[in-house]
């Protein structure tokens, strides 16, 4: 009985010794151990697991397009306040595949990304027939454009869109407002002053938009450095562009917009539009998870397209109006353009007020990205900007008659994202499970080595206590312990012989004696 009660006791003591090393090798190797894993499989290479995903995005994505109807456009060019109403969504499949891959020596490679899309009438709310009334984009955009020229080239202009039966606002269907429309004014301007527009045949929003690539990108791969893997080191050969009034303004900060470096930090976020022409700057804002994936939640600041008097650094993009709208004329061929946040969400409340029809809201209209804080990778996300023309009464132009100075909203769209399926199974096990797991266990170990160590430790000194009762001193009892277990290992072989079996006349006999 004693022996087996040292045996637990020993036995105890001896997996709380192995399940504390375990858990110390894990503590110690186990950070290691998930970073090599991370970088292993979210650096730009083509044996990593987020290659493909780089490669070829299989995130279904969407653009989702809203349009601003004009309701009163009779009264506009009286003189009075727009009114809007939001038509959509129309809602584009949108598939984003590279080209032209080259890997560098120094550690970057370079690529095309070229973007597809197809629109999805199940998901729309209208189709792309449908037909609705907005602002003459070019027209009035020339009108601005030509303001401060003489007066006898506004004056032939405004003849010519006579001619050309040009009205300020156009009522045109979906398709053609997003794709184009042949529209001979474009012949007519560049005649009247060559250069002025650097394209011929179609006008629409989007007519550059499908079917293209937005320059040419060059990346770190992160093979030498992990912390810079997707960080820009050039677009269309360029370390910074030339659109802007200040360095600041004018550098290619961040990344491309759809990875960013792993283990990152709750603090920013950057990455290069060449839609709004700039690297934009968005801030953390609270942690969550998406489908069991912990994530970091971005946002964009109030000071992203605040103006320079608000936001002394943004002054470099002036020249300004209102907080919350950036002027991107200097990018858009000169032409009176603005971009914002939907609804003039976080802008200057002056220019809702200017247009009857905008309800702002944080939940509507605010941008996002979630990405894992671990490997950088989004997991969801909605970019969403809105496109404004600045509008007004231009002396000369007939056709412009007295509308106010507004900037008017366009429409406003959002990209949106998510990983799912098979995709988010395999991202989730090998860059999520495991880590976790291998995290979990040394936490395990060591908690279950000190229930066990401390079980043995309690054990053996009741024993001790048990035996030092039973024998009355410590050194019996210690050479007790000693010498316990050789007896009980050779316990039959030291084991006295049993007595001999005397018959009854024998020990009669013996006692005689």
């Amino acid at each position: 009985m004693v022996a087996a009660k040292r045996g637990v006791t020993v036995g105890l003591g001896v997996v709380g010794a192995v399940c504390l090393l375990l858990g110390g090798c894990l503590l110690l190797a186990g950070p290691a151990i998930i970073k090599e894993q991370v970088v292993k499989n979210v650096r730009i290479d083509p044996s990593s697991i987020s290659f493909n995903m780089w490669r070829d995005i299989p995130v279904p994505f969407y653009l989702t397009v809203n349009l601003f109807e004009v309701q009163n456009p009779e009264e506009v060019l009286q003189g009075a306040k727009p009114k809007v109403n939001q038509r959509g969504p129309y809602v584009y499949r949108e598939f984003k595949y590279k080209t032209n891959i080259t890997f560098h020596d120094n550690d970057t490679v370079s690529y095309l990304e070229y973007r597809q899309l197809f629109f999805r009438p199940d998901l729309s709310n209208g189709t792309e027939d449908e037909y609705i009334v907005m602002p003459n984009i070019l027209m009035l955009g020339a009108a601005v454009m030509m303001e401060s020229l003489p007066n006898f080239v506004k004056l032939l202009l405004s003849g010519a869109l006579a001619g050309l039966k040009q009205e300020a606002f156009i009522n045109r269907t979906v398709g053609e407002i997003l794709w184009g429309y042949e529209d001979p004014l474009l012949d007519t301007i560049n005649a009247l002053v060559p250069g002025l527009i650097p394209f011929k045949g179609k006008f629409g929003i989007f007519v550059e938009f499908n079917n293209t690539n937005s320059g040419l990108f060059t990346v770190n791969t992160g093979m030498k450095n992990i912390s810079r893997v997707h960080m820009m080191d050039t677009w269309n050969g360029l370390k910074k562009v030339n659109y802007w009034r200040s360095n600041e303004c004018n550098m290619i900060n961040g990344t491309a917009g759809e990875m960013w470096p792993p283990f990152m930090s709750p603090t920013t976020l950057e990455f290069y539009s060449p839609d709004a022409c700039r690297s934009m700057t968005l801030v953390y804002e609270q942690s969550g998870a998406f489908k069991g994936v912990p994530t970091y939640r971005f946002v964009a600041p109030k000071t992203l397209f605040a103006n320079g008097t608000d936001y002394p650094p943004n002054e470099g993009f002036c020249p300004c109006r209102q907080s919350g709208i950036q002027n991107v004329s200097s990018c858009r061929m000169n032409a009176p353009m603005f971009i914002s946040h939907p609804h003039f969400y976080n802008a200057d409340p002056s220019l809702v007020d200017a247009v009857e029809g905008l309800h702002p809201s944080k939940e509507e209209h605010a941008l996002f990205l979630d990405v894992h804080p671990m490997t950088g990778i989004p997991m969801n996300c909605s970019i969403k900007l809105q496109l404004n023309q600045y509008m007004k009464q231009v002396s000369g132009i007939l056709q412009t008659g007295k509308i106010q100075p507004v900037v008017m909203p366009l429409l406003w769209f959002a990209e949106s994202g998510y990983i799912d399926g098979s995709v988010l199974s395999q991202f989730y096990t090998n860059l999520v499970l495991i880590p976790s797991i291998l995290d979990y266990l040394q936490y395990i170990f060591l908690g279950l080595s000190i229930p066990l160590i401390i079980s043995a430790a309690l054990m053996m000194m009741s024993q001790v206590r048990t035996c030092r009762y039973q024998m009355g001193s410590a050194d019996k009892c210690s050479l007790f312990w000693s010498s316990n277990k050789k007896n009980s290992d050779s316990n039959k072989a030291t084991q006295a012989p049993p007595a001999r079996q005397l018959s009854p006349v024998k020990v009669l006999r013996e006692a005689r004696l």
